[in-house]
């Protein structure tokens, strides 16, 4: 039975993680030279048909988390990040959680709003009655626009109306949602919305401005939660997380470094797997704020056994088709590393990984603090800046955190004694 349960994954040499990698997601060699030597990854004129002014490719490291337990599932998770200890920390809270049981995710179906704006409507309220008589008529020309995805069982399930005050004066907007199945969704949305903009028109008047999606995808909620049991923790650490979530709760100054330890491990995996990483960012801040006040989009309970018990919920517009999801040959791999049938099974993914992250920063902040293992880390980035390589960029870096100077002009001396 496979396991993604690795002792020492970080330990092992490049060669080592990629056999076992290998052997859990059933990766053939080819798969595995695709990550081992990255000038292979991407050809150039790939790149040059993904974005415009195509000179190279800059590369972000891609590491693998292990230990993940979701829905009694395992998983490897694959993140593309260029931070320090982003990747320990997921690896090390996946370790810690699964040892108390299995995180519970659950994800919805991938529903899509689309917005089209009606300026100039004399009589907006009647006229927003008039669209709602044509609702069905509308469902269903918007519904020709994309057969594929109506034959997916996916297409245009409702459309609403709000009236807005704004600073040109009222305003109509007709909200659609639109189920996007497996993809983020985001031209399905666009194209559906500028579709239907002149038939829109014709029943209310006035015309049209901005037809696009949001990326406020509150009907697109993950949710996840994780019990860890206080033995693994004690007693002091699982009041310190409580108390840490009621700061966040409390002032948005913390609330917005709280939701960034979330986002470390979202936004990795998003760009691990191709899936718009800024679209997620502005989407999951944007709900966070939906009350007035920025909030935090995780919590932290103790049970009544004395137990800690974390919560995520968030917006996840992600997919496993279209987009680069399909088009970059690593962004692919990570999908099959990853093993996920569909994109609703991602989502469950993306918010275990944000509770896990969330998980690991709490933990580093409310026992030994969090510059501790960072900086054991950014030592070895600042060793190699000043020039250092091999074993040395060891050696230098642990004799920075020893003497608690981890600087350049510390590590150039370093180097200069050393040599």
């Amino acid at each position: 039975m496979r396991t993604s349960r690795v002792s020492g994954f970080y330990k092992k040499s490049v060669g080592e993680r990629l056999e076992i990698v290998k052997d859990f997601a059933g990766l053939d060699q080819a798969d595995v030279d695709l990550l081992a030597d990255m000038n292979k990854a991407v050809d150039i004129e790939t790149l040059n048909s993904l974005v415009e002014n195509v000179v190279g490719c800059m590369t972000v490291p891609l590491g693998i988390a292990p230990n993940f337990l979701i829905n009694d599932k395992d998983y490897m998770v694959p993140l593309a990040i260029d931070e320090s200890s982003v990747i320990a920390g997921a690896a090390n809270g996946a370790k810690v959680i699964r040892d108390s049981g299995s995180i519970t995710a659950v994800a919805p179906e991938p529903l899509m709003h689309g917005q089209i704006q009606v300026l100039d409507v004399p009589d907006p309220y009647a006229a927003a009655i008039r669209l709602l008589r044509h609702k069905d008529d509308l469902i269903e020309k918007g519904n020709h626009v994309d057969p594929v995805l109506v034959s997916l069982g996916g297409g245009v399930k409702d459309i609403d109306v709000d009236i807005l005050n704004s600073g040109i004066g009222k305003m109509m907007v007709v909200m659609l949602t639109i189920d996007v199945r497996d993809a983020m969704g985001a031209n399905a949305v666009n194209t559906i919305a500028e579709s239907l903009a002149p038939l829109v028109v014709e029943i209310v008047g006035g015309h049209t401005c901005l037809r696009i999606l949001s990326n406020l995808a509150d009907k697109r909620l993950v949710r996840a939660t994780a019990t860890i049991k206080k033995q693994s923790l004690g007693e002091q650490t699982v009041r310190g997380f409580i108390e840490a979530y009621h700061l966040a709760a409390a002032t948005p100054y913390r609330a917005a470094t709280h939701n960034k330890g979330i986002m470390n491990g979202v936004s990795a995996l998003a760009l691990a797997t191709g899936n718009d990483f800024r679209a997620l960012e502005a989407g999951v801040h944007a709900y966070a704020a939906r009350s007035g006040q920025y909030q935090p989009v995780s919590t932290w309970e103790e049970d009544s056994e004395g137990n800690l018990v974390g919560s995520v919920e968030f917006p996840v517009p992600v997919g496993t088709v279209g987009g680069m999801s399909k088009l970059h040959p690593v962004a692919r791999l990570a999908l099959k590393i990853l093993g996920v049938e569909n994109g609703k099974e991602l989502s469950a993914v993306f918010g275990a990984v944000g509770l896990v992250q969330n998980f690991a920063v709490l933990r580093a902040l409310v026992t030994e603090g969090l510059q501790r293992g960072h900086m054991s880390l950014h030592a070895k980035n600042i060793a190699m800046m000043a020039g250092a390589t091999g074993a040395m960029v060891d050696k230098m870096a642990q004799k920075m955190v020893a003497d608690k100077s981890v600087r350049m002009d510390v590590a150039r001396k370093l180097l200069e004694e050393m040599s």
